[in-house]
């Protein structure tokens, strides 16, 4: 069985088990630009990403197409109150003026019924321009300085880790810092969300949203954990950030429903598992974070698990997206519930941008994060170097259960259960910032991280059974888009 803790815990004695660590032998500023026509208004972009009131419109030379540019202007439509600002135009013989648009009317509709105009060579939206630029928030870590959490957190960073610095940059400018207003259930053994009798609240978890917790073992109201591995996938994704203290979570902003489903060994029972999940889609979740899997040679099929299956079909049915670890058994294939159709399954990564060695890989896979640990045994991928020694990653979390007061930075958390909720994170992010409109559905959100991902290994040039899709990278997935005119 998988162990997740030190030696001293209980043994397990489910099927299932939360999916990280591995065995211990294992070692803004924006600026306003006129873009011209090579971008068109559609629902695909964010709200926001132009400016709300105005259009510019090119017009061709007086005559061309047999009208007046007052004409063209529509002086009627454009009411009292419109103001022109003209300027010289990169489009030869084309002038172009930004045009007020009058109260009611919205950059859309004005796109579309002034490109049908005579005379009109483009019109296009004011588009605001995000500045180059990331984000890197002042959290001290374990050395205890400021920005000392870049120091351990190698899977946060660009290359390879997620680009969290743009993605906190990005969603600044959108005014969702962090992720803000999205809701991440976390299935797991329980956050240290709260202080109540011999439980504390990690330190950097204070700040947080919480909402709905549940413990699904004790039937209360009070889902603490006993273990660390959940506080751990919760800090991952909603750790409090900027605020000196600790580490960072790459969807801080979020919401987090706290619910145990593992007890203080890791396990837990597939009936409680569907449980947890038809409550957080009830309680209006929006992804649903699975850092846990079976145990591959008791189940192999998804008939093994049918009220897990039956629970994931129905949060796909309400709009909710699920993602899953996807084992740490050095598989070809999936573990479950990732292989449960619906999910999306995430591999795990090392500092090298190699597999992890323990990563389950095959038909599936979706993405890979970081996870930690060593490199598989690639021979075709220069990037893994299997004789070296990486690190793990670390969130603040509990440090020595059943001491439920003592937190820490444990260097043995390895797993698919740690790449899992960074794209949980990340899908957080792309849905706060609308950059893919603003009510996506999992399969929208799901593609956009896909086709954001960084290839792997190095130059692929399509989806694979060892990487999927490849590489998260949170920076280019919420930034903004640039779709070619459609005329």
């Amino acid at each position: 069985m998988l162990e997740t803790r030190a030696p001293h815990r209980p043994a397990r004695p489910a099927s299932l088990r939360a999916c990280g660590t591995v065995p211990a032998r294992r070692i803004a500023l924006a600026a306003t630009v006129a873009l011209g026509a090579s971008l068109v208004v559609a629902g695909t972009a964010r709200a926001g990403a132009w400016a709300p009131h105005r259009v510019i419109v090119g017009y061709r030379p007086r005559g061309s197409a047999g009208v007046r540019r007052e004409d063209v202007a529509e002086r009627a439509d454009l009411a009292a109150g419109t103001r022109h600002w003209s300027h010289a135009s990169a489009r030869t013989h084309v002038t172009s003026r930004v045009v007020r648009l009058p109260r009611g009317e919205s950059v859309p509709a004005a796109i579309r019924r002034l490109r049908g105009r005579a005379g009109v060579a483009y019109a296009e939206p004011d588009y605001i321009a995000h500045a180059t630029g990331e984000f890197y928030p002042d959290d001290r870590g374990r050395a205890n300085v400021k920005r000392g959490w870049e120091r351990q957190q190698w899977n946060l960073l660009p290359g390879a880790g997620v680009n969290a610095p743009e993605a906190w940059a990005n969603l600044l400018t959108d005014h969702r810092a962090g992720g803000r207003g999205v809701r991440i259930a976390v299935l797991d053994t329980g956050v240290a969300y709260r202080d109540y009798k011999r439980y504390r609240v990690s330190p950097d978890l204070r700040e947080a949203r919480f909402v709905d917790p549940y413990d699904f073992i004790a039937h209360n109201r009070y889902p603490l954990d006993r273990n660390g591995h959940g506080t751990w996938v919760a800090s991952a994704i909603a750790e409090s950030t900027n605020n000196n203290v600790g580490l960072a979570g790459l969807a801080y902003g979020a919401t987090i429903m706290p619910l145990r489903v593992l007890g203080a060994g890791g396990t837990g029972e597939e009936s409680t598992i569907a449980k947890a999940i038809r409550y957080a889609v009830a309680h209006h979740a929006d992804i649903i974070n699975l850092s846990l899997e079976f145990v591959p040679s008791q189940v192999h099929s998804a008939r093994a698990i049918p009220q897990i299956v039956s629970a994931i079909a129905d949060a796909r049915r309400h709009g909710v997206m699920v993602v899953g670890a996807a084992g740490n058994d050095e598989a070809r294939q999936l573990s479950f519930p990732a292989r449960v159709k619906g999910v999306v399954a995430v591999g795990a990564t090392t500092k090298d941008e190699c597999l992890a060695n323990y990563s389950d890989t095959g038909k599936g896979l979706a993405l890979v994060a970081p996870g930690g640990g060593s490199d598989a045994i690639l021979p075709h991928d220069p990037a893994c170097h299997p004789e070296r020694v990486l690190p793990s990653v670390y969130q603040l979390t509990l440090d020595d259960p059943p001491h439920w007061s003592k937190f820490g930075y444990p260097g043995f958390y390895i797993g698919t259960s740690m790449a899992a909720p960074e794209v949980s994170a990340a899908a957080a992010l792309v849905i706060a910032s609308g950059v893919i409109g603003r009510h996506p559905t999992p399969d929208q959100v799901l593609k956009r991280l896909e086709q954001t991902a960084t290839p792997l290994p190095a130059g692929a040039a399509g989806p694979n059974r060892t990487y999927g899709y490849g590489l998260l990278n949170a920076g280019a997935a919420t930034a903004p888009l640039a779709v070619p005119a459609s005329r």
